[in-house]
Formats: C-alpha cells, structure tokens, sequence
C-alpha cells in the first residue's frame, strides 16, 4: 500500500469498512495486517473524522452554534503550553479510557473506565465544575472514583464471574459499542450550557462526537487502544493549535 492518502479508492474504502461495522459490530481485532498498515488506516481515517467534523460543524454554524464553555475555561485557565499537554493529551486518555478501553473485556480494564466513568458524572452532574480543576471537591471526587473502580475490579476479577463477563462481552458486542458511542457525544452536553435549547438539540449538536465515538470505537476493536487514542490526541493537538493562530 504506498501513498495511499492521494487515491481516492483508500478513502472510499475506509468509509465502507466503517459503515459496515457501524451497522454490525464485531468483538475480534484484526491481526492479518501489518503495523505500517494498521497506521496508514488510522491516519486515514484522522482524516475523514476531520472533513466529516468541520462539514458537520460548519453547517450547523449556519442555524445554531452553541458556546462551548468548557474550551473558554480552559483557554482562561490555562497558558498555551499547559493547554496543549492537558487538552491534547491528559484528557484524550481520560476520555478513550473511559470510553473505548472496556470494548474489550477485562477486569483491570472494568476498573479504569468505571472509575474514569465516576469522576466524569460526579464532576460534572454533583460538584457542577471542570474535570481539570482542582479545587475543594477534587479529593472528594477522586476518593469516589477510586472506590467504585477498585469494587468492581475485584467483583469482576473473580474466574468464574470474568470468564461469563468476557462471553457476555463478546455476544453483545454491538450493544456495549452503540451504547460507548452515545454516552462519549451525549455527555459532551456538558461542555455547553443546559439551557433548554441546548438539550432538545442533544442529538444534532453532539453528532460530531457521535462520529468520532464511532470511528474511535471501530479502530479500538479492530487494531487496538493506542489507535484510537492517537487519533484523539492527534485531533485535539490540531484544534488546540489553530486557535492560537491570529485572527487578524
């Protein structure tokens, strides 16, 4: 496969492949491809995941744009260094372990995510603040996390228990992967305000997370983590970095 980026017939046939694991997901990572490979489609479909976003986001711009609140405290919190390693890079690991790590079953894996799980729901729907802020609640938040995720690793850990899970995990695939998608769009209704607006439109002003869930989802089952989370890193470091562009 050389220069597979400049032909048309490599992109046709990413959004294929993708389009037919969205309809039928499937638990097995594919092996009969080379490491190189393995790149060539994630970059891939880096690519296709930023052209579908700004299409997205562009169009939707036309009729309603949201303020997204949390990239503004950020940006205010922040210097651009600091925004870089902990936007770019800090929270996509936080986000593809809450997210994508459980697609395939495992105690340790259970543990993370649920505990990553906890400290974005009760962050954000108790304490009402920034995941990245440590403040009064933070200690409280972290101690939280930390306990629920422990309790289920070493519920889940149990042989007989795990060996059910895995099984489970692998005929209800499709469930488990639609069910990572819309939590990772829906709940980025937190980075806008909840105002009634903003909530009747949940479904249309999260779909380029909803997108990029899928893709993510895909490249994680198919190929492995570190894909996927290269491709969030990746996206984020980009967007990150075209807002200190001048304006002028």
């Amino acid at each position: 496969m050389r220069y597979p980026f400049v032909r048309p017939k490599f992109y046709l046939r990413l959004i294929k492949d993708i389009t037919g694991f969205i309809v039928k997901p499937q638990y097995v990572t594919i092996r009969d491809i080379s490491v190189r490979n393995k790149i060539y489609e994630t970059l891939g479909l880096f690519l296709v995941k930023i052209v579908f976003s700004l299409l997205v986001a562009n169009i939707l711009a036309i009729f309603y744009e949201p303020k997204n609140i949390t990239d503004a405290h950020m940006s205010e919190r922040f210097t651009p260094l600091a925004l870089l390693l902990v936007g770019g890079a800090i929270l996509p690991l936080y986000e593809e372990v809450c997210f994508r790590l459980s697609l395939k079953f495992k105690p340790i894996y259970v543990g993370f995510t649920s505990a990553g799980l906890t400290y974005y729901i009760v962050t954000k729907a108790i304490y009402r603040t920034n995941l990245s802020l440590v403040d009064e609640s933070f200690a409280a938040r972290i101690i939280w996390s930390l306990l629920l995720g422990l309790l289920l690793y070493a519920l889940t850990y149990r042989k007989k228990f795990a060996k059910s899970l895995s099984v489970y995990w692998k005929k209800n695939i499709r469930f488990i992967y639609y069910l990572s998608c819309i939590l990772f769009a829906w709940l980025h209704i937190f980075n806008f305000e909840l105002t009634r607006t903003n909530v009747l439109l949940l479904p249309i002003i999260t779909l380029p997370q909803l997108f990029s869930a899928s893709i993510a989802g895909y490249t994680r089952l198919s190929f492995g983590f570190r894909y996927p989370l290269f491709v969030h890193m990746g996206t984020n470091l980009l967007f990150i970095s075209l807002t200190f562009l001048p304006l002028d």
